[in-house]
């Protein structure tokens, strides 16, 4: 009997500290509490559900990102193997696309796509970018009341997506539908069989789309990033078309679920927080800084996967060559031997230096777009919308464990105190 109660114990231990305890709602709403006990029990934790190692403490995260493989594209026997084909096609687009390389493949496609994003080409962005966000407030200010994810932090980030990308700016909703349904897969554990056939149509269509752009662009050439992708060269040689399409999507992807859920979770945050929300409020300039801590606080992205290159040693732990390991980002960003007091929202806080955008050759090569965006959507509903409350007692997060996001955020305001856009 005592082997198999041990057994029993082990098993239950292994399940409370299994990253699919994500897949939980209430553990979604809040998972920085199992974070916690996961990166104080066990930081380089062996997780049999999951088949991989999670790594929760900053420091071992750093090493994941900078010295492991991003080369996890999953094969077609594979696919087949654990019965998932229906992933085929986006395994296919994963091979082309930068997250899921290492150099010299990636540094190719990075730089291409980063030229694109430098602070300066941003920073000419931004009478454009509060341009929407006004047009956006004006749209819903005299109701009294917003969803700040529908009516702003959905379509901020894909009409700035698709200027940037030299797409017709009334394209933005259907390519933000599009991406919206393959980040399903993005990050996630768990596919709903109810959604596969929409979620592969998605990106069927949107590769027909970004294909049929190509072809307009050949006859009128203009300045976005696609015209760019197709006409830059590296040592003589062009990107082939799927690696162009396969690069546009992974870029309006990225733009649009990080911006989406840092507005989001990040506006939340602060109401949540009063005295910060009133800091910002009387200190705009501070801006920068507190997307930078609301980044660390709650994460968009929550983790990321690695492939270990070698037989590797990480605090101890020995990892065998070719063992899946999830660098769990927003567990990192809270880190106590890195951050002091963690779970204090500090809007000046110093030393920021966190993990929400990645590290390393991997970095988010669209993060100043981003915190553009972020800043410039705190300031504007600060200033415009006067004493902001929440209408939902109950928030609804997105059935997805690696893209952290608010499928709503209703929120009502005083119409009498309205501020004037800039």
């Amino acid at each position: 009997m005592q082997p198999h109660l041990a057994r029993t114990s082990k098993d239950g231990e292994d399940a409370k500290l299994s990253l699919l305890r994500l897949l939980d709602p209430h553990v979604l709403a809040d998972p920085h509490a199992f974070y916690r006990v996961l990166r104080e029990r066990d930081p380089v934790h062996w997780d049999p559900y999951m088949h991989s190692w999670v790594v929760t403490s900053y420091q071992e995260v750093v090493t994941v990102l900078t010295s492991y493989s991003a080369d996890r594209a999953p094969s077609a026997d594979y696919l087949d193997r654990i019965g998932l084909p229906f992933m085929k096609p986006f395994a296919e687009m994963m091979r082309q696309q930068m997250l899921f390389m290492d150099a010299p493949m990636h540094s190719r496609l990075r730089g291409l796509c980063s030229a694109a994003f430098t602070p300066r080409k941003v920073e000419e962005l931004r009478l454009a970018i509060q341009s929407v966000v006004d047009d956006l407030i004006d749209k819903v200010i005299t109701s009294s009341h917003l969803d700040v994810v529908a009516d702003l932090a959905i379509p901020l980030p894909a009409i700035m997506t698709a200027k940037l990308m030299g797409i017709p700016v009334e394209d933005h909703r259907q390519l933000g539908s599009w991406a919206s349904d393959i980040a399903e897969v993005h990050g996630n554990f768990q596919n709903h069989p109810d959604r596969v056939t929409e979620v592969v149509q998605s990106l069927q269509d949107m590769k027909v789309y970004l294909a049929d752009r190509m072809k307009e662009l050949r006859k009128r050439p203009n300045g976005g990033l696609i015209y760019s992708l197709m006409v830059a060269e590296t040592d003589g040689q062009r990107l082939t078309d799927d690696e162009v399409i396969a690069s546009a999507i992974v870029t309006i992807i990225g733009g649009h679920e990080t911006t989406t859920n840092l507005v989001g979770s990040g506006y939340l945050t602060l109401l949540r927080n009063p005295k910060s929300l009133d800091q910002l409020h009387s200190h705009p300039e501070i801006v920068p800084s507190a997307v930078e801590e609301l980044l660390r606080y709650e994460s968009p992205v929550q983790h990321t996967a690695r492939i270990a290159p070698a037989d590797m040693e990480l605090a101890g732990k020995s990892i065998g060559k070719g063992t899946k390991v999830v660098a769990v980002l927003a567990a990192a960003n809270r880190d106590p031997n890195r951050f002091r007091d963690p779970d204090l929202l500090d809007l000046c806080r110093v030393d920021n230096r966190h993990l929400a955008f990645g590290w390393a050759a991997h970095f988010c090569f669209g993060a100043p777009l981003a915190r553009m965006e972020a800043q410039i959507a705190f300031n504007s509903l600060l200033r415009r919308l006067s004493r902001p409350c929440l209408l939902d007692e109950t928030l609804e997060w997105r059935a997805n464990a690696g893209l952290r996001g608010l499928t709503s955020l209703r929120v009502s305001f005083d119409p009498g105190l309205l501020a004037p856009r800039t």
